[in-house]
């Protein structure tokens, strides 16, 4: 026994409506999302913060970027903190990296690891480099 509403749908909405056609569009439609979000946000931008223990703001720390090669980390690049304890570290090309900190009397900051979703992304990180002090 047909349902009275399919009678009264058009045939076209009854094809669209259908459960083999609704999936296949959602899916597209996130995964065209997901390579817009990513290809609006793979600057390989890293910004921090250098601290110190007391949590003020290090100047002229060296920050390097630690970059997962098959087995082992090397070191990257290096860039310095500002007056306010921020970096920015660009050009990232890898998607899992470690950044540490240090400065001559203050120590340096263990590595930090960042896991990132692919390669290149941009990344603020959430806490700073602590550098333990004298």
């Amino acid at each position: 026994m047909a349902d009275e509403d399919d009678f009264e749908r058009p045939r076209w909405k009854v094809w669209l409506l259908n459960r083999f056609v609704l999936t296949p569009v959602i899916l597209l439609v996130i995964a065209l999302g997901w390579d817009l979000y990513a290809s609006m946000n793979n600057d390989g931008l890293i910004v921090g913060r250098v601290v110190d223990a007391q949590g003020n703001p290090v100047a002229d720390a060296d920050v390097s970027l630690w970059i997962f090669n098959f087995t082992t980390f090397n070191e990257n690049k290096h860039v310095t903190s500002g007056p306010d304890g921020v970096f920015t570290i660009t050009g990232n090309p890898s998607h899992n990296v470690q950044v540490t900190a240090q400065k001559p009397g203050l120590g340096a900051s263990p590595r930090v690891p960042i896991r990132l979703y692919f390669r290149s992304q941009n990344v603020t990180l959430k806490e700073p480099l602590v550098l333990p002090g004298a």
